[in-house]
């Protein structure tokens, strides 16, 4: 059954169609830029409901950097808006340290438009600068306009590469007014109308704001503070909004990316909201949009957290888009939609496909329906470099060892009971309450949305390629903020209610990023390209572990989950007539400073089949690897099938956790699949079930590793 996200109970379903609907157009006569020959275009393509989508790379080789050239060779900073002309070559806003904006041509040449550094200047291509460009928008002459994020300003870019300002002067601020008169706060979203007025999603006012053609700028809803209200624009409110659609009948659509919410500004000003998730729901298909495009025929493109791209369909349903290549259950858990790791600005070309900017990926990439015959395209990991310099640890100082209290791939529950809800995603480093976290890369805000959980024991913030979480951001136990860079605001009794950290704030090494609360340690995830690794590849110095894994108990499992029995100090008994078993590898690793109970996951685990002389059997003359916790699977069920039933604690609900291992289960590169022993092709006798069980130091559980059977 697809899951839907339910129509909010004041828009309804007959109003989202009516707010979507009337946009069909039969031929278009593309006007030309100075100089230059109109184009006459085909009709757009109808928009197929809730269709499956291939993902195929269109540049980026998905590593951070900023290189021009060949599809696969070129790279990105920070690829955030997208935007498509009518000739179909592709515009790319790459914030982080590249402050360009790219141009792909049809080909797939990657090259840089306009930008070269971190600044704000007017000029012609490199002799303009941007300060983390967001959204990008393209009127019927081929004028890029730009959400310069960092720069609180709107720029516009000519065919011919000439950047302009078109408004905001360099400095955060809430003012209407001509041109450089007026002020933007870090706005994120824009959008253009075929008049030529250019709207703006002022993410850190709260404002909808339009600017017309003679450059005067006005504010058309928002309250300037982050809320939910519905009504009429003067009296509406929004929540960190980063997205804008416009429609043929002027309607706005807005990203409400705080509220998890599609919102709209009609013709008649008045706010309602299109789709919002469902009160209380724990995983809704709306969370945090933060990228729109809008078809000429009435559906709504959304990208957002959880990494879906989803459709809101004329007739008011919403659904995300099938994924061509991974039908349900492909692999183990998955739900057969387009999942990927951060899509912010998304375009809609003439043929109906899609270009998304993902901006976690470093990647920009193409949706499109499958051609038959025409083979899936390849995605893999991008290569990540071994490091030899030692990265700083979080907390100080930051060149000494700390313990760590848990690592990436362990088992954890969840606070209504399950004892196997999900993977620990990342490193655990201990410290006192009151603790300040410290940055350990240089590098910038890239989520409109960065940090959450205030005043909860999962608040934490992401910057770059890392989450820091467990702490109080951006401020001391006395909830006083560090800098300005952490913008607190107060409830209507002067009270810290919220951190704001908007997009494009930089942070360098040893900053401090908040202090630890009650939870006495700082958890810290790290994603190169968007898959989640391990955190211990950085390395961090002084890292020491001398201690090998113990395996505690090792045993096998019929298909019905019948554990097979032995009498003491005799071999377990497994009938051939069974066909397959499960093999389970009781066992936990400690670190060189860990207290006594503590329980850290296996990096390594395999198993071996042996002769009762400890020969190996053939194809066992090493241990078969089964499972590499370097990266983690996306699908949440995996931890299912990598852990048995018997593992694992409810959230912070229990002294100890057990990793029970489903050995013969795989996880490789982050992929994970089912798999059992098979041991009916095993002939009859007496055998030694070996598990092999290290952890990232190598060190091997040598204690307890050992199974007598015999195969009967």
């Amino acid at each position: 059954m697809n899951r839907t996200t339910k129509i909010a109970s004041l828009a309804g379903a007959g109003v989202v169609a009516a707010a979507l609907a009337g946009y069909f157009i039969a031929q278009q006569r593309e006007p030309a830029a100075p100089g230059q020959a109109a184009v006459l275009l085909a009709a757009p393509a109808p928009t197929n409901p809730f269709w499956a989508a291939r993902v195929a790379p269109l540049a980026g080789d998905g590593q951070d950097g900023v290189l021009d050239g060949a599809p696969a060779q070129s790279r990105f900073s920070d690829p955030f808006g997208v935007a498509v002309d009518a000739q179909g070559v592709t515009y790319v806003a790459d914030g982080g340290d590249s402050n360009r904006i790219r141009r792909i041509d049809n080909g797939g040449l990657v090259s840089t438009f306009a930008g070269g550094r971190e600044g704000f200047a007017d000029g012609v291509a490199a002799a303009a600068a941007f300060h983390t460009p967001s959204a990008l928008a393209i009127d019927r002459l081929g004028n890029l306009y730009v959400a310069d994020t960092g720069n609180h300003a709107i720029r516009k870019i000519t065919p011919s590469g000439s950047v302009t300002t078109l408004a905001g002067d360099g400095q955060p601020g809430d003012a209407d007014g001509a041109g450089r008169a007026a002020r933007f706060h870090a706005p994120v979203g824009v959008a253009v109308d075929a008049g030529g007025n250019v709207y703006v999603a002022d993410t850190y006012n709260d404002r909808i704001r339009r600017i017309a053609p003679d450059g005067v700028v006005t504010t058309l809803a928002g309250a300037a503070q982050p809320g939910k209200a519905d009504g009429p624009a003067a009296t509406a409110a929004f929540d960190t909004p980063s997205a804008i659609a416009v429609g043929k009948d002027g309607a706005l659509f807005v990203a409400d990316t705080g509220n998890n919410a599609i919102r709209r500004l009609g013709p008649d000003g008045m706010v309602s909201t299109l789709v919002a998730p469902l009160e209380g729901e724990r995983r809704p298909l709306l969370r945090r949009p933060t990228g729109l495009a809008i078809t000429h025929d009435g559906y709504l493109y959304i990208a957002g957290g959880g990494g879906r791209v989803l459709q809101l369909a004329p007739g008011g349903e919403l659904r995300a888009l099938d994924d061509a290549d991974r039908p349900p259950q492909s692999t183990f858990g998955a739900d057969g939609k387009v999942h990927l790791y951060a899509p912010h600005g998304i375009a809609v070309e003439r043929s109906g496909s899609l270009v998304v900017a993902d901006a976690l990926a470093l990647r920009v990439l193409r949706l499109a329906p499958p051609t038959a015959g025409e083979a899936a395209p390849t995605i893999a990991p991008p290569r990540q470099a071994p490091r030899t310099a030692p990265m700083p640890w979080p907390v100080g100082p930051q060149d000494m060892s700390h313990e760590v209290v848990g690592l990436m791939g362990e088992v954890r529950g969840s606070y209504d009971g399950e004892s196997r809800d999900h993977f620990h995603a990342g490193l655990d480093v201990r410290a006192d309450i009151g603790s300040r976290v410290l940055a350990i890369m240089s590098t910038k805000v890239s989520d409109p949305f960065a940090n959450w959980g205030f005043g909860s024991l999962s608040e934490g913030i992401a910057i770059g390629p890392l989450s820091y979480i467990h702490m109080r951001v951006g401020r001391d136990q006395s909830d006083k903020p560090f800098d300005a860079r952490f913008q607190i605001l107060k409830d209507p009794r002067g009270k810290p209610a919220r951190v704001r950290v908007p997009r494009g704030t930089r942070f360098a090494v040893g900053d401090a990023l908040g202090s630890i609360n009650s939870m006495s340690h700082v958890h810290l995830d790290y994603y190169p390209g968007g898959s989640l690794v391990n955190p211990l590849t950085l390395p961090f110095p002084g890292v020491r572990d001398t201690i090998a894994p113990r395996l505690q108990g090792v045993a096998l499992y019929d298909s019905t989950g019948r554990r097979l029995g032995a009498k003491k100090g005799q071999p377990v008994r497994v009938e051939r007539l069974l066909g397959e078993v499960s093999i389970v590898a009781d066992g936990y690793d400690q670190m060189d400073g860990n207290l006594a109970r503590r329980r850290l996951g296996l990096y390594k685990l395999g198993y071996q089949l042996l002769r009762p002389d400890g020969s190996a059997l053939p194809g066992f003359e090493q241990p078969l690897i089964t499972q590499v916790y370097d990266r983690l699977p996306r699908e949440r069920e995996a931890v299912k099938l990598l852990y048995a039933e018997n593992s694992g604690i409810t959230v912070y609900g229990s002294k100890a956790t057990r990793f029970a291992y489903a050995v013969n289960n795989t996880l490789q590169g982050g992929r994970v699949a089912p798999g059992t022993w098979k041991v009916g092709a095993l002939a009859p006798g007496d055998y030694i079930l070996r598990i092999y069980a290290a952890d990232y130091a190598g060190h091997v559980a040598l204690e307890g590793r050992d199974l007598a059977i015999k195969v009967e």
